[in-house]
């Protein structure tokens, strides 16, 4: 009887792993920059707004993943009670907007916007889980993010709140943007900081093994 109970045991675990997985959206793992490509058809399955008061443009709408929403707030509320008020200047963008945007930057850069932003498809904001961070001090001229205390507390403490920096000094992808963070799950950046590593340093078959993982 105890081995027949052990066996059911085992048997109701993997089979809520199974269930766990088949309502795991697993392109929010996928890393899109220039690698991979989401299609114009793809939204998150529900939003929340993020509440005004953490906006930069309070007349603004940002919109995030609603199941990081609680991860996200609970990484601005720390931070105001460290004495760092972060602002969200970007959160969601659709595929549209992706594009809009890109045209705009070419008008203005050229060529020189593929430095800086994503084509439409290959932005990480499209996923729904990616901020655009500044802090009340700087306000819009978030180009100089990293020189707050702000980036410095993120550096030190984002990944307990599952938030990694997806494009730091020297990546291949774009320039450095201090300002960017996505989630993708406490396991994940947990790994990622003992190793040293970052998302696009690392194998994608690698990452797919934290999808099961990724609100907990």
């Amino acid at each position: 009887m105890d081995f027949l109970s052990s066996q059911i045991s085992g048997i109701q675990g993997q089979v809520g792993i199974l269930e766990k997985l088949k309502q795991i959206d697993l392109e929010l793992l996928k890393k899109y920059s220039k690698v991979y490509f989401l299609n114009e058809n793809y939204t998150p399955k529900e939003f929340t707004i993020i509440e005004p008061q953490y906006a930069s443009d309070p007349q603004k709408t940002n919109l995030i993943y609603t199941k990081v929403w609680p991860f996200l707030s609970e990484l601005l509320i720390t931070a105001e009670s460290d004495g760092v008020k972060f602002r969200v200047i970007s959160a969601y963008r659709s595929f549209n907007a992706q594009s809009d945007l890109k045209a705009s930057y070419k008008m203005i850069y050229g060529s020189g916007a593929n430095r800086f932003s994503a084509d439409q498809g290959y932005s990480e904001h499209q996923l729904g889980t990616t901020v655009d961070f500044t802090t009340s001090d700087i306000g819009a001229n978030f180009t100089t993010f990293d020189e707050t205390t702000g980036y410095q507390w993120l550096l030190d403490n984002a990944y307990k709140y599952g938030f990694i920096i997806s494009y730091p000094e020297s990546n291949q992808y774009y320039q450095f943007e201090p300002w960017h963070w996505r989630f993708v799950g406490r396991a994940l950046t947990e790994k990622m900081r003992q190793d040293n590593r970052y998302l696009y340093d690392m194998d994608q078959h690698e990452i797919d093994q934290y999808s099961i993982s990724f609100f907990d």
